[in-house]
C-alpha cells in the first residue's frame, strides 16, 4: 500500500472514530440526570472519550504518510458519517435540511482548509504563547459565559460546541509548537506548553459533552468540526506566517468556503430548533373532522408525522366522565 493511500485511509477511520464518539457522547448527554460537563459514573462517557484518543491518534498518523492538504480536508468527514451512523444505530434519522447543513459546513471547510498552504512559518516566542494562552481561555470564558445567558437550549448548545472548537483549535496549536520545540536531550523543557495543551483539551471535551445536552448531535457536532480548524487556521494566518494559496483569488475563494461552512452551520441550528419536539402534547387550534389538516411540523419531517388530525369518537352509554381516543392517522384518503 502507497504512503499516500495509507494516510487517506488512516484518516477517514479517524473522522469514523470521532464521529462514534461523538454518537455516543450524545446519547449520554440525552439520557444522563447527573453532571452535565463531566458524567465521570458513565461507562459509555469514558468510552468516548477512548474513541476520540482513537481517532487522534490516526490523525496524527495520517498526517506522518500523508500531505496535510489531503489530511485535513478528510477530517471534516465526521458530521457526514456521524449523520447515518447515528440512523443506523440509534435510530435518528435526519431530515433534508440537517443534511443539507451537514453537506455545506463539510464542503465550505474541506475548500478552507484545501487552500491553507501549511507552509512553515515563524516560531512562537514565550511571550506570544502565553498571550495566546490568555486569549484563548478568555474567548472560551466568554463564549461560556453567553451560552449562560442565551435562553433557548439549542443557541446555548451550539455556543458552547464552538467554544469546545475554539479549545481543541487552541490546543492543536500548542501540540504544533511543541512538538517543533521539543528535544530528546530536555524533554521536559516544554512543560509549560504541554500544561496548556493539556487544560485545552479537557476543557474542550468537557464543554463539548455539555454542548449534546438539549441539541442534538449534528449542530453541536458541526460547530466543533468547523470552529476547530477555523480557529486553529486564524492563529496560523495571523502567528505562525502561513498563507493562502493562489494570493489573493485564493484569499477570496477561502472567504467563499467559509461562509458557505457558517450558512450550513446555520441551516443545522435552524432545523433543530424547528424540529419537533419527541413529547407528546396537545395540538394547538385542533380542528373537527373537517378537511383541513392538523398542525404540522417542520418539512422535512417523515409524511406521517406532517398531517395528523385527532379524530373524537362517540362514546356510548351514560358515563360520569368523557372518555376520548385520539388515533394519530394521515389525512391523504381519509376523512
Amino acid at each position: 500500500m502507497s504512503p499516500l493511500l495509507l494516510s487517506v485511509l488512516l484518516a477517514l477511520v479517524s473522522a469514523v472514530a470521532y464521529a462514534a464518539a461523538a454518537i455516543v457522547q450524545e446519547r449520554v448527554a440525552a439520557s444522563a440526570t447527573g453532571p452535565r460537563y463531566a458524567p465521570l459514573r458513565s461507562p459509555a462517557w469514558w468510552g468516548s472519550v477512548l474513541l476520540n484518543g482513537v481517532g487522534a491518534a490516526l490523525h496524527v498518523a495520517a498526517l506522518a504518510y500523508g500531505p496535510l492538504s489531503l489530511v485535513q480536508p478528510l477530517g471534516a468527514l465526521t458530521i457526514v458519517f456521524a449523520l447515518p451512523m447515528a440512523a443506523l444505530f440509534v435510530g435518528r434519522r435526519a431530515g433534508r435540511r440537517a443534511w443539507r447543513g451537514a453537506l455545506m459546513a463539510t464542503v465550505g471547510l474541506a475548500g478552507l482548509l484545501s487552500l491553507t498552504t501549511g507552509a512553515e512559518g515563524r516560531d512562537l516566542s514565550d511571550g506570544d504563547r502565553w498571550l495566546l494562552a490568555g486569549c484563548s481561555f478568555g474567548v472560551v470564558a466568554l463564549l461560556f459565559t453567553a451560552a449562560h445567558v442565551v435562553g433557548r437550549s439549542v443557541l446555548r448548545s451550539v455556543v458552547l460546541a464552538a467554544a469546545a472548537g475554539v479549545s481543541f483549535g487552541m490546543a492543536s496549536v500548542f501540540t504544533k509548537a511543541v512538538a517543533e520545540e521539543w528535544s530528546p536531550d530536555a524533554p521536559l523543557a516544554e512543560w509549560t506548553g504541554l500544561l496548556v495543551l493539556s487544560a485545552l483539551a479537557v476543557t474542550g471535551l468537557l464543554l463539548s459533552q455539555a454542548s449534546y445536552r438539549g441539541a442534538g448531535l449534528a449542530a453541536p457536532l458541526a460547530t466543533v468540526t468547523v470552529v476547530n480548524p477555523v480557529a486553529a487556521a486564524a492563529v496560523g494566518l495571523t502567528l505562525f506566517g502561513e498563507s493562502f494559496r493562489y494570493g489573493a483569488a485564493g484569499t477570496v475563494a477561502a472567504l467563499i468556503c467559509g461562509t458557505v461552512a457558517a450558512g450550513g452551520l446555520v441551516q443545522l441550528t435552524l432545523d433543530r430548533m424547528t424540529a419537533p419536539t419527541d413529547e407528546p402534547s396537545a395540538p394547538d387550534g385542533a380542528r373537527g373532522p373537517g378537511p383541513g389538516p392538523g398542525p404540522g411540523s417542520e418539512g422535512d419531517a417523515p409524511g406521517p408525522e406532517v398531517r395528523e388530525r385527532v379524530d373524537v369518537g362517540a362514546v356510548p352509554g351514560t358515563r360520569p366522565h368523557l372518555e376520548v381516543e385520539v388515533r394519530a392517522r394521515a389525512v391523504a384518503g381519509r376523512s
